[in-house]
């Protein structure tokens, strides 16, 4: 049923773009920031009882749906899934930015190549070489292909019904959202929030870059996953980017205006310079680890049909 989840909310996809930020990231981030504001009272503890409400609640309801739908009659369990699936993860949240950048640098519109990866990302793009747009391109394609595909489709293969794929959804919406809150309180209401987080894309996060270790250069992928990351920032998140960039042979991180400024970023990957080649080389590194998935899913089919 995974397996035939996944097909059709791809095919959905391709047929009905879905529109993330208005219909999800906008209402799910709004949900956050209600329950923060009557939960945050500047303890860890507030935030624990709040992300119990913001987060846990809604996916035992959406369980409790799940399994009553099943009962009544199996085919509805599986419209659920997909209707889930459909809003919470699908590379048209990303793809269509990234299409477009890579064409403008075809085209050698590099103005056009900044302000598309301004609205993407939502940075200052002024001073941004063709490199350094298609580096920050990459970077971002495959992030979102972990947190808007392959980590989300792990908790939905992990816990029943669609209710992994919620999960992920919201406890990646709600750190966002109370992190953000924090930061101007300073205090610790978002503390469990982040914790909770990190404890729900720990496993994701390996799988993500054995997938791209597997389907690309398997030895650099692994030099860069296991020796890299813990100079990225975000670390979590190092570790996806740092296992792409080996299994593509390309080097991403590395200096980069940042609001006028020259960030100094930590290295990732290995070889040439990032490139709008490399960006098509990125794509099929993501629709590869994308296949991998989907014969793992049919492969467990047949183990439960045989079993």
């Amino acid at each position: 049923m995974s397996l035939f989840s996944l097909i059709a909310v791809f095919l959905i996809e391709q047929f009905k773009p879905l529109d993330y930020r208005r219909i999800v990231a906008e209402p799910l981030s709004a949900w956050a920031a209600f329950v923060e504001s009557r939960f945050n009272a500047g303890g860890r503890h507030h935030g624990l009882a709040a992300w119990m409400i913001a987060v846990a609640v809604p996916v035992v309801l959406l369980a409790i749906v799940y399994l009553a739908l099943h009962a009544l009659n199996p085919l509805l369990g599986w419209v659920l899934n997909v209707g889930v699936l459909y809003l919470t993860m699908g590379f048209r949240q990303f793809s269509h930015h990234y299409t477009e950048i890579q064409l403008a640098l075809r085209l050698g519109d590099l103005e056009r190549a900044r302000l598309l990866l301004g609205e993407w990302q939502d940075r200052p793009t002024q001073g941004l070489s063709a490199g350094d747009v298609a580096r920050l391109a990459i970077e971002g394609a495959l992030g979102a292909s972990h947190r808007h595909v392959f980590a989300v489709l792990l908790w939905f293969v992990l816990l029943p019904g669609p209710c992994g794929a919620l999960l992920y959804r919201l406890a990646l919406i709600v750190r966002d959202r109370w992190t953000a809150a924090e930061a101007a309180e300073h205090n610790e209401f978002a503390s469990f929030a982040r914790q909770a987080f990190a404890v729900i894309d720990w496993l994701p996060q390996r799988t993500t870059a054995a997938a791209f270790a597997v389907v690309g250069d398997f030895e650099d992928a692994v030099h860069c996953w296991r020796t890299q990351p813990a100079f990225w920032p975000e670390r979590e998140l190092g570790i996806v980017l740092a296992s792409g960039a080996g299994a593509l042979g390309v080097r991403l991180g590395g200096s980069v205006i940042d609001e006028g400024e020259v960030a100094d970023r930590a290295e990732l990957g290995l070889g040439d310079p990032a490139d709008v080649d490399f960006m098509q080389s990125a794509v099929g590194l993501v629709w590869r680890a994308t296949v991998l998935w989907m014969l793992l899913l049919f492969l467990l089919g047949l183990a439960s049909l045989a079993g």
